[in-house]
């Protein structure tokens, strides 16, 4: 059975359904039990705010996938994986965005393979935290003032400081040359900064470490924790600030968000 999937993590119940594109018409063979392609356990990880969580499974075979989650079984939101290959792959990590804190939901997952056939799950649910308050994020009021290159408008630089996770900026193909220069407006006391990856399902465009360049002085390498980062203590007090690629998988490198925090105290 599916559920055989399902687990807590962090007190959260953890269960799953990766959905995509049923045909409006199909006959009881083509769908079936998405346990029959489950290759890893299920996660579900919400981040400190409560307003995002990360979706993870693995499958045997390739399939188009979405998660559809609410706070009833009318659901009335969907997340897909934000990769640029599109169409069928075995890596699933869609973003649930527009969440609120301490509250319960429902998701189901679907996928629909190449030969049709629609891969369903049961109804589960999973809860947000109370929020952490990390203070103000600078970074959502910033100018982009530089910027190695960008996919597509709809990939641009300013989408990794926009406080959504669900979109992302990304590179065409600069791998390790990756970076983006911000502008704070005025010098500003800066306490943490996170560097939110992008990824892609065939492996690329993961950034394993990044620095932070702040008057000609190099910060870091610092650690990519994913899902949801790791906050790295910068204590300087700066107005214009540099986030390059230090190590990464190649590819069309990015991120889907980065943080620049006030010091809590300020």
């Amino acid at each position: 059975m599916w559920r055989a999937l399902c687990k807590a993590s962090g007190g959260i119940a953890v269960g799953v359904m990766l959905v995509l594109g049923v045909a409006a018409v199909a006959t009881a063979q083509d769908i079936r039990d998405f346990e029959d392609i489950a290759a890893s356990p299920v996660t579900v990880t919400p981040d400190a705010s409560g307003r995002f969580a990360v979706l993870t499974v693995d499958t045997s075979i390739d399939v188009a996938c979405s998660v559809v989650y609410g706070t009833d079984d009318g659901f009335g939101l969907i997340a897909v994986d934000a990769d640029m290959n599109g169409g069928a792959h075995a890596d699933h990590h869609p973003v649930m965005g527009g969440l609120e804190p301490e509250t319960d939901y429902l998701y189901r997952l679907q996928g629909t393979a190449p030969d049709g056939t629609i891969y369903i799950s049961d109804t589960f649910t999973f809860s947000t935290p109370a929020a952490v308050s990390l203070g103000t994020n600078l970074a959502l009021d910033a100018t982009i003032v530089g910027v190695s290159s960008e996919w597509s408008d709809a990939f641009a630089a300013e989408r990794a400081f926009d406080g959504d996770r669900t979109t992302e900026w990304s590179t065409r193909g600069d791998g390790n040359e990756a970076w983006v220069e911000i502008d704070l407006g005025s010098p500003q006391a800066i306490g943490d900064v996170i560097f939110h990856t992008r990824s892609m399902s065939d492996g690329s465009a993961i950034t394993a470490r990044y620095t932070v360049t702040v008057d000609d002085v190099v910060h870091g390498p610092f650690p990519v924790d994913e899902p949801f980062g790791a906050l790295e203590d910068l204590g300087v007090v700066a107005q214009v600030l540099r986030f390059d690629v230090d190590v990464s998988t190649g590819g069309n490198t990015g991120a889907t968000e980065i943080e620049v925090y006030a010091p809590t105290d300020a």
